[in-house]
């Protein structure tokens, strides 16, 4: 027997984007939502991440438009004293509970945990067998689109002997015997995680063998920040880095001289910009790692060795391998946000993806034709070799321009904290954040469109 759900929209995935999404809806619009997710509860990828992890940037980029994520504060102590506080996973689980209670007493959210999407209008609870639907005139919002790969859930992409000891990055805080090496797997923000966290535990730096088959940009944390003079700051030493550099390596090493982008080995020249954030402290601890392995992916690991395709590298029998090399952020390619098939999830921004769903969702809210809400509000995607941060920024500045020129929109984005262009409000009047803005306008233009030709 299947049960009909009398919804408006049916919200398939309640991580980040879908929560962010329903938030915004239901306060702009009349309207009911059926929130489906295969987990057992909200928060999405969160709920299954490594237990030492942060988010990467300032709280307040990150949640729903109408709860802030923490209070907003500046850490008061610790290697980043100064910068905007990140929350922990507990407390990125947590909030996102508080958030669905809010939702739900609505009365106008009903959530269904443990639920599988069938396709065609159709979900079924994994733990009852019970079958659900929606009427044929409910909108589906596909919330995971871009849900992150992480190593709890994806097998390593390596082959393991049976004596070889690989663990997934969730299980090293659980480990009850201390192995004579480690081995972190991964070029990307799980993997220097990881590198940290070890050396925090008092890990010396010669016992970790890092296999980084590609090394990355990283984005300097203290440039991400909710100030308009800090963020708009770095977003117009950006562009005016761009407007005349010969080719995209000429032009990170010029972010680098200004301090926007970072590296770990000042010898090798990055191939991958996903661009995370990473705060100079651990930039600094993870130039103490000098046992990195540069021989691309590893294919097997047997007991005391590690397969390449170019051959082998020797390391302890007891090493302990850690698994931090599944994909993260994925980049399937952009799709049209709104279709008569589904209304898909993007980031709009370079990055930024709830802001992303939040405004998503107020345009949904606020207009009536799909080809004016695509107008508005353009899909761009996450980078990752360098030619893709590049289409990653020129699509996102594109779509900011747009949206930003429409007078509500402008109005609505000025005071919601998720986004990193506003400048709040109360924010005092300065002549350096006029010199900021001088400066944007000015560089802008002709950095968007070296970017273009780079990309």
């Amino acid at each position: 027997m299947t049960r009909t759900v009398e919804a408006d929209y049916l919200v398939v995935g309640a991580g980040a984007m879908g929560m962010g999404f329903t938030d915004t809806l239901i306060d702009h619009a009349d309207v009911r939502v059926a929130l489906v997710d295969r987990r057992h509860g909200v928060s999405g990828h969160w709920l299954e991440a490594y237990p030492f992890v942060r988010l990467h940037q300032s709280s307040v980029f990150y949640g729903v438009a109408s709860t802030l994520l923490g209070d907003g504060q500046l850490q008061q102590r610790g290697p980043e004293k100064g910068l905007q506080e990140r929350a922990s996973q507990p407390e990125i689980c947590a909030y996102y509970a508080r958030v669905l209670e809010r939702l739900v007493e609505s009365g106008r959210v009903e959530f269904f945990p443990n639920s599988e999407y069938a396709g065609d209008r159709t979900f079924v609870s994994r733990i009852s067998g019970d079958r659900f639907e929606v009427r044929p005139g409910c909108r589906v919002v596909n919330a995971h689109y871009l849900s992150p790969s992480i190593p709890a859930e994806t097998a390593a992409p390596f082959g393991v002997a049976k004596d070889a000891r690989v663990v997934p990055v969730n299980h090293l805080a659980r480990l009850e015997e201390a192995p004579s090496q480690y081995v972190v797997v991964g070029s990307g923000k799980t993997a220097t995680d990881t590198c940290i966290w070890l050396l925090s535990r008092g890990v010396d730096p010669d016992a970790i063998c890092w296999v980084r088959p590609r090394d990355p940009w990283m984005l300097n944390r203290a440039m991400i920040q909710p100030d308009p003079a800090i963020f708009l700051g770095m977003v117009a030493d950006l562009m005016k880095a761009a407007r005349d550099t010969p080719s995209l390596d000429e032009l990170f090493l010029r972010l680098e001289a200004l301090d926007i982008m970072l590296r770990i080995d000042r010898t090798v020249t990055p191939t991958m910009a996903k661009a995370p954030t990473l705060a100079t402290w651990e930039l600094d601890q993870l130039r103490t790692l000098e046992n990195v392995v540069r021989r691309g992916h590893l294919q097997t690991v047997d007991k005391g060795r590690l397969n390449f395709a170019d051959g082998s590298v020797a390391v302890a029998p007891d090493a302990v391998v850690v698994h931090c090399a599944a994909d993260g952020l994925r980049t399937p390619g952009t799709t049209p946000v709104w279709s008569p098939e589904a209304i898909t999830l993007q980031t709009v921004r370079a990055g930024f993806p709830s802001f992303a769903a939040a405004l998503t969702g107020y345009v949904e809210a606020t207009r009536h034709d799909d080809d004016e809400k695509n107008r508005v509000c353009a899909p761009s995607q996450y980078g990752n070799s360098l030619s893709e941060w590049a289409s990653m920024n020129v699509l996102g500045t594109r779509n900011t321009l747009t949206f930003s020129a429409e007078p509500d929109i402008q109005e609505w984005s000025a005071g919601v904290s998720l986004n990193p262009a506003r400048t709040p409000p109360g924010y005092p009047e300065s002549a350096a954040l006029d010199e900021v803005r001088e400066r944007l306008a000015t560089h802008t233009g002709p950095g968007l469109a070296r970017l273009a030709e780079l990309m």
